[in-house]
């Protein structure tokens, strides 16, 4: 496994050792009933996991990039839909108040965050509005000093639990992404419902739920960073993002890598453990090869953004080799365990089931090539 310093080996056992006797027991559960147990974010938030790579004096861990990206490595080693609930509320809801807020804005929400005494959400995607983000048609009107949002967010992780939930809202007729704004919603706010819970193929215990804005009104002091100049906001979060979503493609195919291994040892056929033969033993080579490539990527662009420079191409990188990997290697760890890997009696089946979302969320595989490219063309 690449070298890390004693400090990122010490948060990986800490992790590692809470996700198998706190998650583990309860990890199919998870995927069968839907929903992760309440107690296993109150003690991951006791613990401090919900603040890794945010400044202690605002109620974080005081860690870096790199240590949070190991985490969320580790949970989703053994749970995927606990790994990207801890995501999407570390990086997408924590770092852009952190980043952009005001000084009042840090002071009112910071802390409830990082300490998991509040969840939050990203609302970012409308029915209309995935991958081109700049056909959001979520609206930000003013009324007096305050504004009125209406609109529909579609897929929002952790939306039915959050407190707060950063949404994008268009505040000018201008096309495209110049006319979107950020904004913040607590909740409970009038006007505001939660929808369906999505049934999901993968990830199924995280919430992934529909959020419906009817004439939300808002104080000034809700709008984050400047007027119609949301959207780099969005995109700056997305970045870092990126670096946890690889990270939790890791996990997931660290934890088939593994599985397929020992059942390779254990497994007979024709007299002999299926280890014995080559066909096998290659597909287990190249599984490994491939996610250590992957390690290699996530934990680059965790480190580059720790030094402060730029990692944008990087960060996709990272997510694209990442859950490709992670697709890939689950598929061949059904291979590998044969009829009983496409049964649900093995985890296997979550594994592939789970890894398929980390080729969609938070840019596709698609979108993370064209994020690549355009870096490349602008000679960075």
């Amino acid at each position: 496994m690449i070298m890390v310093n004693e400090e990122h080996e010490a948060i990986r056992q800490a992790v590692r050792e809470f996700a198998e006797s706190e998650i583990r027991p309860h990890a199919t559960r998870i995927d069968r009933e839907g929903k992760i147990p309440k107690e296993i974010l109150t003690k991951m938030a006791e613990l401090g996991y919900l603040g890794i790579p945010y400044p202690e004096e605002i109620g974080g861990a005081g860690m870096d990039l790199l240590s949070y990206a190991i985490a969320v490595e580790e949970v989703s080693r053994i749970c995927a839909s606990t790994g990207i609930t801890l995501a999407a509320h570390t990086s997408l809801s924590v770092y852009p108040i952190l980043r952009y807020g005001t000084d009042e804005q840090k002071e009112r929400y910071l802390r409830k965050l990082t300490s998991g005494e509040w969840i939050g959400a990203f609302g970012l995607t409308e029915p209309g509005a995935g991958s081109d983000a700049g056909g959001t048609t979520t609206t930000a009107v003013r009324d007096g000093d305050g504004w009125v949002l209406n609109g529909s967010k579609i897929y929002i992780t952790n939306g039915k639990m959050a407190k707060l939930i950063i949404t994008a809202a268009r505040t000018s007729k201008e096309a495209g992404t110049r006319g979107v704004s950020a904004f913040l919603i607590e909740q409970p706010t009038e006007g505001v419902t939660i929808g369906k819970l999505e049934d999901k193929l993968g990830c199924r215990g995280s919430e992934t739920a529909e959020v419906h804005l009817e004439n939300v009104r808002l104080p000034a002091s809700a709008l984050l960073g400047e007027e119609n100049k949301g959207f780099p906001i969005f995109l700056d979060t997305l970045d870092g993002g990126r670096v946890s979503i690889g990270a939790m493609a890791l996990g997931i195919a660290q934890a088939a890598y593994e599985a397929s291994v020992e059942h390779a040892r254990q497994r007979e056929q024709f007299g002999k453990a299926i280890s014995e033969f080559q066909g096998v033993q290659f597909i287990l080579a190249d599984m490994a090869t491939q996610i250590e490539t992957a390690r290699l990527h996530v934990y680059n662009s965790a480190r580059l953004k720790d030094a402060g420079v730029p990692f944008k191409k990087e960060s996709a990188m990272a997510k694209l080799v990442a859950s490709e990997v992670a697709m890939w290697v689950t598929t061949k760890a059904i291979q590998v365990h044969g009829g009983i890997g496409y049964m649900r009696d093995l985890p296997v089946e979550r594994y592939f089931r789970d890894a398929k979302l980390t080729e969609i969320g938070e840019g596709t595989s698609e979108i993370q090539r064209l994020v690549i490219a355009r870096e490349i063309l602008k000679g960075n």
